[in-house]
């Protein structure tokens, strides 16, 4: 009877990621269960998506667009959201604020980026107001709709705009997780949505070690 009930809710959290858009991660996220925890986060190396030189095609808060050289030996974290959005973005860049400041001399080491799903909001110029206000060192990013989705389509995040109370007014539903990358640039983590500050700064202190 335990097994049919661990096999009914196995087939429960597939269906929510298919429905949520994320489905390429299905396999990856269930083939992990049972698995010796070595993070916090859930373990996804060995993903082939969300490959950090699609990330060039953006452009950041100061006009630049991103290259290889700005990630060469560091540890990438990603993650997708708004400047408008009420809680699930600043709840996520304060705690990546906490965790570098955890990581000591060692967050000179960790980029984090911010890539905006809202391009008709969020400006070069508000970007620039809100991104560096967590930590001068986080990059906004913001593309045209038409490459935003191409690169929301690499990396399997899922953002719907879903309209407000007043006309014209809207909110933005969107993938909560962070993604977290190695010194070598390969995918390695999928952080959740509250994880504390202790928690990444333990991760991200891993893969600093070459683990």
């Amino acid at each position: 009877m335990f097994i049919n009930r661990l096999h009914a809710t196995i087939g429960r959290i597939r269906r929510f990621l298919l429905r949520s858009g994320i489905g390429g991660l299905a396999a990856l996220l269930l083939a992990a269960c049972g698995q010796p925890a070595g993070f916090h986060a859930t373990d996804i190396t060995g993903a082939d998506f969300g490959a950090l030189a699609t990330l060039e095609r953006l452009t950041d808060h100061a006009g630049h667009r991103p290259a290889s050289a700005d990630f060469a030996g560091k540890a990438v974290v990603v993650f997708f959201g708004y400047t408008q959005c009420p809680d699930i973005c600043p709840t996520n860049l304060t705690a990546l604020r906490e965790a570098l400041r955890l990581l000591g001399p060692a967050a000179e080491r960790v980029v984090v980026l911010f890539v905006s799903v809202d391009p008709e909001r969020d400006t070069q110029e508000v970007l620039a107001n809100y991104v560096p206000w967590f930590d001068p060192r986080f990059r906004g990013l913001r593309a045209d709709p038409d490459t935003l989705r191409a690169v929301a389509q690499e990396f399997k995040v899922f953002y719907a705009r879903v309209p407000g109370e007043s006309p014209g007014s809207y909110s933005i539903d969107h993938t909560a997780s962070t993604y977290a990358y190695d010194p070598q640039g390969r995918l390695r983590l999928l952080i959740a949505h509250g994880a504390t500050p202790r928690e990444i700064a333990d991760d991200l202190g891993i893969l600093l070690a070459g683990k």
